[in-house]
């Protein structure tokens, strides 16, 4: 759903579904499930919550609902792409929304006990700064998120979702180690991207490097 610059404004009239050239709907398909996304968060973190860290069924349903509102952000994209319904607000949602799924992921796993605070600190920390820095850009372009942005969102993906999901009960506790491993790269990954961003934002504020 990335573009490299600006588009025109878009509003509520327009289409939704259809392919063209005309007019876009910020309610289209792709802003939709977008939303969607964001609102599967709270269901999933309660779900966490009340299997309460005993690996039973409500964890089993709550991974998988995390792994399949994840995945609609190839889905959402590839609409947007495809039938050309990219806007300005679907460039600006589709990353806050994997940014409120990991995070609220990250926050449910602490609340268990499972993953320390300041892990979620400093990953929590990086996003929403970076987004309040595109945020205070918006006057002047649209920021996408780059290549190095998107590899680490599929990083965050990927580790969360093997958190998540209960595994070890089956494979063993290698996983467990296998995890904090992966974590260990995540927050390497999370904190040098958000760097190299502020960096290259400094030099070339109207840039686009996340």
């Amino acid at each position: 759903m990335a573009a490299n610059k600006a588009l025109p404004p878009s509003g509520f009239r327009g289409r939704v579904v259809a392919e063209g050239d005309s007019a876009v709907s910020n309610a289209n398909i792709a802003n939709i499930i977008t939303v969607v996304r964001i609102l599967l968060t709270p269901l999933f973190i309660y779900l966490v919550l009340l299997d309460g860290g005993d690996d039973g069924l409500w964890r089993w349903v709550a991974a998988g609902l995390f792994i399949l509102a994840i995945a609609t952000d190839g889905v959402d994209g590839a609409l947007a792409r495809r039938r050309n319904l990219v806007t300005n607000s679907g460039i600006i949602l589709d990353p806050i929304a994997d940014k409120v799924l990991i995070g609220g992921a990250l926050v449910a796993l602490a609340l268990v006990a499972e993953l320390p605070w300041w892990v979620v600190a400093v990953i929590v920390v990086r996003e929403v700064g970076i987004t309040v820095f595109r945020f205070a850009h918006l006057r002047h372009r649209v920021i996408p998120a780059s290549r190095g942005g998107k590899l680490k969102t599929i990083l965050q993906s990927v580790t969360v979702s093997s958190w998540l999901v209960p595994s070890w009960v089956f494979l063993g506790e290698w996983v467990l180690v296998m995890n904090q491993v992966l974590m260990g790269v995540v927050i390497l990954v999370t904190v040098w991207t958000g760097v190299e961003y502020l960096l290259k934002g400094a030099r070339a504020p109207l840039s686009a490097h996340e």
